[in-house]
């Protein structure tokens, strides 16, 4: 695999919801999305997948996340990323273990309303992983930092891309 190849692709459908503050699915124009609403508190997507064995496993990933506004047309969105590492006896599935969160903050949203934006974080390969390996299951949870953003109305996330760095 090359570095900058896509690794993983994550739509709304494969959201496994948390059991509170999650967002929720919705369409626009036919188009699946999951809201995440600004409600001064934070709400989550679960995603889950195994590494590929064409990832390198030496210098990390990146998440682009796709995503547009409801309606705000001004203002800032903040989106995290934290993976959860299953692996091999890695880790017990009854509680959760993400590691730290990595984040995108003070993006300025689209200037027009339902037009798409790509944002992207950045993960060294190791603790920031979760020190996730090739072959191993993983989770990823997907925030809207709707604490400390202030864009009004629901983000809408579209797609979550990775990609070998």
């Amino acid at each position: 695999m090359a570095s900058g190849d896509t690794l993983l692709t994550f739509h709304p459908y494969n959201n496994e919801p948390p059991t509170g503050t999650y967002a929720t699915l919705d369409t626009r124009n036919s188009h699946p999305i999951l809201d995440f609403i600004h409600t001064g508190t934070n709400e989550n997507a679960i995603f889950s997948a195994i590494m590929p064995r064409n990832y390198a496993g030496t210098t990390g990933v990146t998440a682009y996340i796709h995503y547009s506004m409801t309606s705000a047309v001004t203002g800032t969105v903040d989106w995290d990323i934290a993976f959860e590492r299953i692996g091999d006896q890695q880790q017990d599935v009854d509680i959760n273990s993400f590691a730290a969160p990595q984040s995108v903050d003070n993006t300025d949203v689209p200037g027009v309303s339902g037009l798409v934006d790509i944002v992207s974080i950045s993960f060294t390969n190791g603790a920031q992983m979760d020190n996730v390996a090739v072959g191993e299951l993983f989770r990823i949870m997907v925030t809207r930092d709707g604490i400390n953003d202030d864009a009004t109305g629901d983000a809408e996330l579209h797609a979550v891309e990775i990609k070998e760095t």
